[in-house]
């Protein structure tokens, strides 16, 4: 579903100006909670209230209209926070020598988990310095990973 939804709603989002950076949905109860996380314009500018109205108002007609989820949910647009979810190349690259955490779908290298400094970004793998070592981790393999600031 969380693909699904992806392609639905970056086009819209998109043309807003922002950037789609993930989707949650989580059921709860009856119904469920979708999450959107935006990002700013490329100008780099904070999320404000004003944009996730925006954006709420704007993807809100979408999903009346084609209603990917069935039954009752809530939706809530947010900025994508300090530890922000990385899942673009494009991602990778602007938070280079920040800290992050990786988590790999299978392991690499005999662990699945790497917190440490972003140093690269190249031929769709990543590089992390996790306590004075270099690590390559092949993008395909990254199952999550976000900033982890200090």
């Amino acid at each position: 579903m969380r693909d699904a939804l992806m392609r639905l709603l970056e086009p819209p989002i998109e043309a807003l100006g922002y950037e789609l950076v993930d989707i949650e949905y989580v059921r709860e109860g009856r119904g469920g909670i979708l999450r959107i996380f935006i990002d700013g314009p490329a100008t780099g500018a904070a999320v404000t209230v004003d944009d996730c109205a925006r954006v709420s108002a704007a993807v809100s007609q979408l999903l009346e209209t084609e209603d990917p989820i069935k039954g009752h949910y809530t939706l809530e647009v947010s900025s994508p926070g300090f530890d922000r979810i990385l899942r673009k190349v494009a991602h990778f690259e602007r938070f280079l020598g920040e800290r992050i955490f990786a988590e790999l779908k299978l392991p690499l290298e005999g662990r699945r988990r790497f917190a440490g400094v972003l140093r690269s970004v190249a031929d769709g793998t990543i590089v992390v310095e996790v306590d004075g070592k270099a690590h390559s981790l092949p993008l395909d393999r990254i199952q999550k990973a976000r900033l982890r600031p200090e």
